[in-house]
């Protein structure tokens, strides 16, 4: 039995060719034999929170638009949050104090939420596609910090995260977008 993988980061190595995963950060939320989910991180639209979701425009973290969770039902909304105040049977925690949140629900009803972070859809493995997408060497599994799932500029946190990991993966961080530039 492998150990679960909730909690920590898939970053893609940067020669992965998915267009859907070019140089994401996944959180992953839940890993188990029925098959694992990730959030990416690091996708932000255009879409302000504020029009879709007006109860929760003063909670979402900077920047404070909808981010693309991954190309699965990319038509609903789930949230992550920190800081609430609720009974422990209503918080799961995924990294630190990090947990999945319905956003139907107000930021009052999770006894104030100190921050929070609104994802259109999700990204998806069936049972051992993931194990078989590690085994490639697609993704880099990585130790999350809560700061990672609100980072204020997501635009460049798949170089940080890499740059932060030990040995030669942190080289990769300087590794160029396009091959023929290099």
């Amino acid at each position: 039995m492998t150990e679960s993988l909730a909690g920590k980061l898939l970053v893609s190595n940067p020669l992965m060719g998915d267009p859907n995963f070019h140089r994401t950060v996944l959180l992953v939320v839940e890993d188990g034999a029925e098959g694992s989910m990730g959030l990416v991180l690091n996708r932000p639209s255009a879409e302000l929170v504020g029009i879709h979701l007006p109860v929760w425009a003063d909670t979402v973290a900077p920047p404070d638009v909808v981010f693309v969770g991954g190309p699965v039902m990319t038509d609903i909304a789930i949230g992550v949050g920190s800081g609430a105040v609720v009974p422990a049977e209503d918080w799961a925690p995924i990294v630190g104090d990090v947990s999945m949140i319905d956003v139907a629900y107000t930021p009052d009803h999770w006894g104030g939420m100190e921050t929070a972070r609104v994802f259109a859809g999700y990204s998806g493995w069936v049972t051992g596609q993931l194990a078989a997408e590690l085994a490639t060497g697609s993704w880099i599994v990585c130790d999350a910090e809560p700061a990672d799932v609100f980072d204020a500029e997501p635009e460049t946190l798949w170089q940080r995260v890499v740059a932060r990991q030990p040995g030669r993966i942190a080289l990769y961080a300087s590794f160029p977008d396009d091959l023929s530039a290099n």
